[in-house]
């Protein structure tokens, strides 16, 4: 900086002038013509004055550095001014962080002590329904008869209940040949795999409650033991189902300090060998031992997270099990769930598993034939299997001593057999004839594996232990109910923590900008006093070279004044030596005049002068001429000097004035960049969320239902011209909406909204194209439309918040105007409208004092009834006027039905009821009305007026439809505007978002196409939900906010994507391979054209792509060669 310092700087020094020595030390001088005298003078005012240009430029940057100055002081005291708005309003955000962060603790302790108190009751509940199970034993056994097939004869089984099944021996030597067998649950051939797996279902939730629980499928080959457990791709078994009612209940009881955690371990036992199945999927796979200490095996278990994987895994064992079906029917399979559960407040680790077992055909115990491996095969299938029955007999019959050691099947099973395990046999049997021994095989065996049950004993005990479980049954719902409201109150407390959450996040992001505003201000604080600083610098610098070089100026100017006046010192000597040189030239004359006359004297001597004069006068001339280029030269240093003057000086004014000029506009932008900081959504993302699950789609899955197919078609199928008359159609019309709201009231709140979403476009069709006949009943139609519009508010939160005017305003005296509750305040719970714009007029009621003759009322004192003076008899035609009056008020009125969809309809009538008792005092309610003795003249007309209504807002007004239709068109045109505004403010977000490196350009391009995706796929639901916005006609589209900025972001993205892989393509290749001057000159070149492929980049993916860019081309050329 000094070096550019000093070769920047100005030279005032003129070049080529050189004082002269003055003339006056020469000698020897000749005369010459006293004309050429007066030829060469010079006068002295000829010279420019320069002294009063420079002041006045020195002064004028005198000025200008002053306006700097005041600049300086005025940005110091803006920048203190903002520093200090800055920091008081950290302050004011610090507190306020601070008091949702004392609430945000408060709700965790609450949340954790509420925590506290369920876990209790969860292992109360489990302790209940494990007694319930237990209560006839931990080992049940079920009986399954597959059906029949063609060629294989009629069935000898029967099945007299569901818990007893008959086999038909056909020996005659017996009395009774039909022999029975009583199981826990007996199952036909009709029976599903959902049925069976309804009663296989407590078990599940016992092995997830804590317990060890086993489910063996025996039977024959054939018999559907591996149906039973796999089922098929429609009806899936006991493996899948198992698993997927685990899930769902881990996730029901799942809480923020409880979790679940499921592994499977799938391996089968041949020849009382294990062989693991899942050891060739994965060789990292973690290990688990399984069975008693003197028969330990470690097995290859997966973790698993959802049922797709689940079965992932299981089709994975199958298919290392491989496809010899000789070998698999000698083979037991075992499929062990491991489930582990941990919660974080009660320090409680518990590990249970669920074993599925699918075993050998159990024909090898009558096979005598075979021979052999086959025969060593069956004798290991009859040992164990005999094993596991003795087993189940000895755990029925309570001994002491369990033969575990038999088998290695039992050995390996011991922890989910013996204990508080549970055990369930599923008993599968063919009912064909053929194979009648083998029926009573299997039969036998699991009758013995069952009988040993003790009996209950008579129908005392009986009806005692059935006590015992209705108490349990109730207890168990009991803290069922009270696990429900806890898990509710903790829900809320989870989105109270949630709410406060974000809004410490909101807090926090508004920190952060008022931060970054802060920052900046400081930055562009400092970087203005730099600024200033350096101009300050320069000035003072500028200022000291004007005035080094006027002080040269002025010196110069001395001199100058000083040679001139040599140089007229010169002059004058040199004339006087002309005059001197005239004067012996005239004497020389005159003596050469005399010695003309005098001839004596000789000639030389005139010659010599002659000479000598010529010489002088010579001299003289050189020297004149000398002096003129002298002075003329003086005359043009002396213009360049002035006009360099006059040029430096524009420069520097120039110069100190730019700075302020580029300052200047600094401020603006700033003040700007201020102003839409506050404005701009920060970069998290977080981002990612996502989203977000970020858009709640308006429309679900439509199931169909018989009752929903048969209503579609009813609707859609309805001609009015097949009917003879008006009568005949409105009857028709008017079935069908009765139907419609029966099936509604008939699908409960469960599936109130599924019916609703299967049937909708037909209803609206039917509606809209029954309203021009004015067949139908207005009350069904209000009664159907307000159920869809409900529907929709319930799952729409963008509609949740809009309130309506209270029902006082909707009603008025006659002639009297608003009453003293119509005023503009709302009643309490309600707040005044906001969503429509239009005049809210009243409904008159049009009801005035009877006025009672003086005959009467000397009657009624007669009759002893002289408190009664003031009550009001309302016939039955004033009923009907009032409700006709009202429909015709509410025909059209889009507030009145706003106030039916948001307000029940008890508590409407009530409202109005309320207001007319408060209005009418002579409509009292007597002693009669409220024993029931006659009807309240209150109630008669609070529901003439809500008949009224409801009749009003269903009826249509062509060309529009009714009030509530256009209501609901209104609705729906809000949840899309307000799900498209939500997108278009996230992509808003996303496109002005600066990437720094290849990774956030990825994540930010795959934001920008998730949001594009999901406005295509409201755009789609909005094409796709034509029927809500045809309601009305004439009504305005939904708005699509423009994407222009959005999709302008997104294929600069997928440009700059582009450039950044070739980048690492050319960085992967000067990284790895030594370079050739060619290769390195062809790299380079690439990157020269991705740098000429910029300018398709939008301004905020520059820096990232000339960053990448800029750092490839110095590695290539630093590479070797």
């Amino acid at each position: 900086m000094a070096e550019q310092k000093s070769t920047n700087m100005w030279n005032w020094e003129v070049t080529g002038f050189e004082s002269k020595k003055s003339p006056s030390s020469e000698e020897g001088v000749h005369r010459t013509p006293s004309s050429m005298l007066r030829r060469y003078s010079i006068p002295k005012n000829s010279l420019p004055p320069h002294s009063s240009e420079l002041a006045s430029k020195v002064q004028s940057l005198k000025d200008k550095v002053q306006l700097a100055k005041d600049d300086y002081v005025g940005l110091r005291q803006e920048a203190t001014d903002l520093q200090e708005y800055s920091n008081a309003k950290l302050e004011r955000v610090t507190r306020y962080l601070g008091v949702l962060a004392d609430k945000s603790r408060k709700l965790d302790q609450y949340a954790l002590e509420t925590e506290a108190r369920i876990s209790p009751l969860i292992n109360e509940k489990k302790r209940l329904f494990n007694d319930l199970l237990t209560t006839k034993g931990n080992v049940k056994v079920f009986c399954r008869a597959r059906p029949l097939f063609e060629d294989e004869g009629p069935s000898i089984i029967e099945f007299p209940d569901n818990c007893t099944i008959r086999v038909n021996t056909s020996d005659d030597t017996l009395s009774n040949p039909k022999k029975e067998f009583e199981f826990d649950r007996v199952y036909g051939p009709q029976v599903g795999q959902a049925s069976l797996f309804s009663d296989v279902q407590p078990f599940v939730q016992s092995a997830l409650d804590g317990s060890n629980v086993s489910i063996f499928a025996y039977g024959q080959t054939h018999a559907g033991k591996t149906y039973t457990m796999e089922g098929s791709n429609q009806d899936r078994g006991l493996y899948a189902r198992c698993f997927e009612e685990l899930m769902d209940l881990a996730n029901s009881d799942s809480t923020s300090a409880s979790q679940f955690s499921f592994s499977v371990s799938v391996f089968e036992l041949y020849n009382e060998q294990v062989r693991d199945l899942l050891s060739g999927c994965q060789s990292n796979l973690p290990k688990i031992n399984m069975g008693l200490r003197e028969s330990v095996i470690e097995l290859s278990q997966e973790k698993v997270d959802n049922p797709s994987e689940f079965m992932r895994v299981l089709n994975s064992a199958f298919q290392n099990r491989g496809n010899d079906k000789s070998k698999s029917t000698v083979t037991h399979l075992i499929v062990s769930i491991h489930i582990c559960y941990s919660n974080t407040i009660t320090r409680e680790n518990v590990i249970s598993k669920l074993s599925l077992v699918d075993l050998a055909g159990s024909e090898g115990l009558t096979v005598e034939d075979d021979n052999g491996d086959h025969v060593t095969d069956l004798l290991h299938v009859t040992n164990s299997i005999s094993a596991l029955g003795d087993v189940l007999s000895s755990l029925t019959s309570k001994r002491d001593t369990i033969p575990y050691e038999n088998s290695f099947l039992t050995r390996i099973l011991a922890d989910s057999l013996g204990g508080s395990s549970k055990t369930l046999m599923i008993v599968n049997i063919c009912p064909s004839a053929r194979n009648l021994s083998e029926i009573m095989s299997c039969l036998n065996y699991a009758a013995r594996a069952r009988n040993t049950v003790p009996s209950l004993g008579n129908r005392d005990t009986i009806k005692k232990w059935r006590d015992v479980a209705n108490d349990a049954r109730k207890e168990v719902l009991e803290k069922e109910r009270e696990n429900q409201r806890l898990k509710q109150e903790v829900t809320g407390l989870k989105q109270a923590l949630k709410e406060a959450n974000d809004q410490c996040v909101l807090l926090y992001n508004e920190v952060q900008r008022a931060w970054r505003v802060s920052f900046t201000l400081q930055s562009d604080l400092k970087s203005e006093n730099a600024m200033v600083v350096d101009k300050h610098k320069i000035e003072k610098e500028q200022n000291f070279q004007l005035r080094n070089q006027i002080a040269q100026l002025l010196q110069l100017e001395q001199e100058q004044k000083l040679q001139a006046q040599q140089q007229d010192s010169t002059i004058q000597n040199l004339q006087s030596k002309v005059k001197d040189l005239e004067s012996q030239l005239s004497k020389a004359l005159k003596s050469d005049m005399t010695r003309s006359r005098d001839p004596l004297e000789p000639q030389p001597r005139a010659a010599e002068n002659t000479l000598d004069s010529s010489a002088v006068t010579k001299k003289l001339e050189e020297e004149l001429k000398k002096r003129d280029a002298l002075i003329e030269r003086l005359h043009e240093e002396n213009e360049k000097l002035f006009d360099r003057l006059t040029e430096k000086s524009v420069a520097s004014s120039t110069q100190v004035s730019s700075p302020s000029s580029k300052a200047s506009p600094t401020v603006q932008p700033a003040d700007v960049d201020r102003k839409n900081s506050a404005g701009t959504l920060p970069s998290s993302v977080d981002k990612n969320e996502g989203t977000i699950t970020l858009v709640k789609s308006s429309s679900e899955l439509v199931k169909t239902t018989p009752a929903g197919e048969y209503l579609t078609a009813a609707l859609n199928d309805f001609d009015p011209e097949q009917y003879e008359g008006l009568a005949a159609i409105a009857d028709g019309a008017n079935k069908l909406l009765m139907l419609v709201l029966a099936a509604v009231i008939k699908a409960g709140a469960s599936r109130e909204h599924e019916i609703l979403a299967e049937i909708r476009d037909s209803v609206f069709s039917f509606i809209r194209k029954m309203e021009p006949r004015r067949v139908m009943d207005t009350m069904l139609v209000s009664r159907v439309r307000i159920l869809y519009i409900r529907s929709l508010l319930a799952r729409s939160p963008e509609l949740q918040s809009i309130k309506v005017s209270p029902v006082e305003r909707f009603l008025e005296k006659p002639y009297t105007g608003r009453t003293r509750s119509s005023s503009g305040s709302s009643s309490p719970g309600r707040s005044p409208v906001r969503y429509y714009d239009e005049q809210i007029y009243g409904f008159k009621v049009n009801l005035k004092p009877e006025k009672k003759s003086k005959l009467v009322s000397v009657v009624s004192r007669i009759r002893g009834h002289d408190q009664d003076t003031g009550r009001q008899q309302v016939t039955g035609g004033k009923l009907r006027e009032i409700q006709d009056e009202a429909k015709s008020f509410a025909i059209g009125n889009k507030p009145l039905a706003a106030l039916f969809v948001h307000t029940p309809a008890g508590e409407l009538q009530r409202q109005i009821r309320s207001w007319l008792a408060e209005s009418f005092e002579f409509l009292s309610v007597t002693a009669d009305d409220v024993s029931g003795v006659t009807t309240g003249q209150l109630e008669l007309l609070s529901t003439a007026i809500m008949d009224g209504w409801m009749a009003g807002v269903g009826a249509a007004v062509p060309p529009h439809t009714d009030a509530l239709g256009q209501l609901l068109s209104e609705y729906a045109k809000r949840v899309y505007t307000s799900q498209m505004q939500h997108l278009k403010d996230i992509a808003g977000t996303l496109a002005s978002e600066e990437a720094e490196d290849a990774g956030q350009v990825a994540k930010l391009r795959s934001a920008l196409e998730s949001v594009d995706h999901k406005r295509r796929k409201i755009l789609q639901q909005m094409r796709s939900d034509a029927a809500l916005f045809t309601l009305e006609e004439g009504s305005s589209p939904v708005q699509n906010p423009s994407t222009a900025a959005e999709d302008s972001r997104l294929a600069s993205l997928i440009s700059l994507d582009a450039i950044l892989k070739q980048v690492k393509e050319i960085t992967r290749q000067a990284s790895v391979h030594v370079l050739s001057k060619s290769k390195k000159k062809a790299l380079l070149e690439s990157l020269d054209e991705l740098n000429e492929r910029m300018p398709s980049l939008l301004d905020v993916d520059h820096p990232c792509a000339q960053r990448e860019i800029d750092t490839a081309h110095q590695l290539v050329e630093v590479s070797d060669e």
